[in-house]
């Protein structure tokens, strides 16, 4: 398949009074053309820094992109100047960001802001940019466009301001969307119908999606492939089947263990600890310190990538023969 993003050794870092924050350490993906990546981790791992460093939105200073290369087609995204990047956000490469009620400019009416990227990018006519305008809200689910486009956001439920906010995303058709966190703020009937709308906007349009999330409910859903991040690393990356019936990562089984099944009686099993202080991040793994199988040499070295089959790869040294040795030695004592 034909990649159209591939993140290559990302590094992504905060000068701050206490000290210099390294958010992102290190990260390594890619995104086929047409497919769904979902990069899943708790609060404060790195996820949106991730994907703001794609759209070159980390604001220097404090942050910068210290390492790294972010390849869209071919092209490094880090190399390019403030310009061209510009030519480049919202037509080829759009972000739709966490809170739809924070997204939209409360003084403007949404026509005004559905319109604006398109004027501002193609120099169309305001009849062009009206008539793109409807279609689009026809797209994503708004009845009566006609008369919607004259209202302001607060005249929408938080669903509707989600559904604009995706339409001022798709408007310029991007080749890759980025969805962070598209539907946290939205009640679960909402956020089915969103999911939903992403599945079909996909469908009709192609568009490459990166869904930055930390509900595995939605990754179920709509993802091809997914990403664990944790404290600013991927320590796992497979296919849907891969991480929900095949997980190898203690931090991913962990986070699995931890949603509500209804298959499954007891206790939710929570993972017990807090994420490590990025201000000095460990040397080995930093899962560490909360992982019930850590050996001595985890919090000394990070372990390598373990291919596991084609699509599934994860960092942990319970990959390495001379642990699966140990362990074995251990059962049988």
């Amino acid at each position: 398949m034909e990649k159209i993003l591939e993140v290559e050794n990302l590094h992504v870092t905060f000068s701050t009074y206490g000290g210099t924050v390294k958010a992102v350490r290190g990260v390594n993906f890619y995104l086929n053309k047409g497919e769904t990546l979902a990069i899943v981790g708790e609060s404060g791992c790195g996820k949106s820094v991730t994907s703001n460093a794609i759209m070159r939105l980390i604001p220097d200073p404090p942050g910068k992109i210290s390492n790294g290369r972010i390849l869209f087609k071919g092209q490094d995204l880090t190399r390019i100047g403030e310009k061209r990047m510009r030519s480049i956000r919202g037509v080829d490469i759009s972000m739709i960001f966490q809170d739809p009620m924070t997204a939209l400019n409360p003084t403007l009416t949404i026509g005004t802001q559905l319109m604006e990227g398109l004027r501002d990018h193609y120099k169309v006519s305001a009849q062009e940019a009206k008539k793109k305008a409807l279609e689009m809200m026809t797209l994503v689910g708004i009845p009566n466009p006609e008369e919607r486009l004259k209202q302001y956001p607060h005249q929408f439920s938080g669903g509707m301001r989600q559904r604009i906010v995706i339409a001022i995303a798709l408007i310029c058709e991007p080749e890759l969307l980025i969805a962070d966190e598209p539907t946290t703020a939205l009640d679960v009937t909402i956020q089915a119908q969103i999911l939903e709308l992403f599945e079909k906007i996909q469908e009709a349009t192609g568009v490459s999606i990166i869904l930055i999330t930390h509900d595995l409910g939605v990754v179920a859903k709509i993802a091809d492939r997914i990403a664990v991040m944790y404290a600013g690393k991927i320590i796992e990356t497979g296919t849907k089947r891969d991480i929900f019936y095949r997980p190898e990562h203690p931090y991913t089984k962990g986070l699995l263990h931890s949603v509500p099944r209804l298959d499954v009686k007891g206790d939710l099993i929570p993972i017990n600890g807090t994420p490590p202080d990025l201000f000095s991040p460990p040397k080995g793994c930093a899962f560490t310190a909360r992982c019930p199988f850590a050996m001595e040499v985890c919090d000394k070295v990070y372990p390598k990538e373990s291919k596991l089959t084609d699509t599934h790869r994860v960092d942990c040294w319970l990959q390495d023969e001379r642990a699966e040795q140990l362990m074995a030695t251990t059962a049988l004592k």
